[in-house]
């Protein structure tokens, strides 16, 4: 994307097509619209207005309908923005550690970070090598009246000595493909193992390894609304002295510990953890919330025989096992009448979708079927999901 398409619509005439344009936007109405704007306004400016409309609408499920309404976009700077929901978490705990601080984000994209940041009372500089991406990131702060500032530079080549944290945000994708091996990140992996011997934040992919996380460095794995988005790296006056944590928002529910667990057979419950507790490592904490135990010791389930409510992890009842073969989950469906089925799985190697299809679910009642590995056998479990 061009700068100019971005900056056209700060000006007094763009705002004002970008407004009508936004007014009379909707998804799939585009073409029409177009025609009709393009008969009294400037056809590039009208593209651009257009562009930012459709940014805008999917925006809202990542940063809110009121603020996305406001800001400017690219497609891959809104594809690879941080959640706002995981921006706030991350900007309060560096102003609850170091408040009013300086904070260098390097690679800030469209700026959601410096969004978050700011919000927080730190004082905000963005590194952005594409320019359209930095316009984007500079009309937001001005947008949502923001200070900060933002500069077109390489991260690589910044001077961060003068901030007292950094933030990095490295990027994950080449020739438009998501990259989930930590040393084709760009910046190299080398360059943020040095950030990280300092004081900095480092926004990494939830699969990074765990022996990648440098020593003396916290792995946080952070969840929102049940789904895993992101790994953070924190590191010198950031670190809280333990090495991995799960954090689940939007309740801020967090655990660093691991305790010894037993593995026993399944009891009246099955609890599916959280996938930042399972990324984290940190599965056992949940059988010490429930008071229960694993199901295999290589195996993301716990079970218990009493009903425990925790944001770390999800119940199901069991109702009955079952043998794990289709002729005979297929009579399993057709007798309980189910038409509505969630196939939950670890350990086995199958695509759920292709299953529920074989099984041809069909009637009024809803289950949960439960697949795993205990040992090298493949169980099945019929169950009932227990509201949260």
């Amino acid at each position: 994307m061009d700068p100019s398409s971005i900056t056209s619509l700060l000006t007094a005439d763009g705002s004002a097509v970008l407004a009508e344009t936004c007014a009379a936007f909707t998804p799939g109405g585009e073409l029409k619209l177009v025609e009709q704007l393009r008969r009294r306004y400037d056809a590039a400016v009208v593209t651009a207005a257009i562009t930012q409309a459709s940014l805008r609408h999917r925006a809202a499920a990542k940063f809110g309908a009121e603020d996305a309404a406001r800001m400017y976009f690219t497609p891959d700077g809104l594809e690879q923005a941080t959640r706002t929901t995981v921006g706030v978490h991350r900007a309060a705990r560096i102003a609850e550690t170091l408040p009013g601080t300086t904070v260098v984000d390097l690679g800030c994209g469209i700026g959601g970070d410096l969004i978050s940041a700011a919000r927080a009372g730190l004082r905000v500089t963005g590194v952005e090598r594409d320019p359209a991406t930095a316009a984007a990131a500079r009309a937001n702060l001005a947008a949502l009246g923001l200070p900060g500032e933002v500069v077109v530079g390489d991260a690589e080549a910044q001077d961060v000595s003068q901030y007292d944290v950094v933030f990095a945000d490295p990027a994950r994708r080449a020739d438009g493909r998501r990259v989930f091996d930590h040393n084709a990140y760009s910046p190299p992996w080398s360059f943020i193992t040095d950030l990280l011997s300092g004081t900095a934040c480092v926004k990494v992919a939830p699969g990074i390894p765990h022996e990648a996380v440098p020593e003396g460095v916290e792995a946080e794995w952070v969840s929102d609304a049940g789904e895993v988005k992101e790994a953070a790296l924190w590191s010198g006056k950031l670190y809280a002295g333990t090495t991995r944590r799960a954090t689940l928002l939007p309740g801020g529910a967090t655990v660093t510990t691991a305790p010894e667990a037993e593995s026993a057979p399944v009891g009246q419950y099955i609890y599916e953890p959280d996938g930042a507790v399972v990324r984290a490592g940190l599965v056992t904490a949940v059988a010490a919330a429930v008071d229960g135990w694993l199901l295999d010791p290589r195996i993301a389930y716990v079970s218990g025989d009493t009903l425990v409510s925790t944001p770390l992890a999800s119940a199901y009842e069991v109702i009955e096992e079952l043998p794990y073969k289709e002729k005979a989950l297929r009579s399993w469906v057709r007798a309980e009448g189910i038409g509505t089925l969630e196939i939950k799985k670890r350990g086995v190697d199958f695509d759920p979708a292709v299953l529920r299809k074989k099984l041809s679910p069909k009637g009024s009642a809803s289950a949960t079927l439960i697949v795993t590995r205990i040992g090298r056998d493949a169980v099945a479990y019929s169950c009932r999901r227990i509201a949260p």
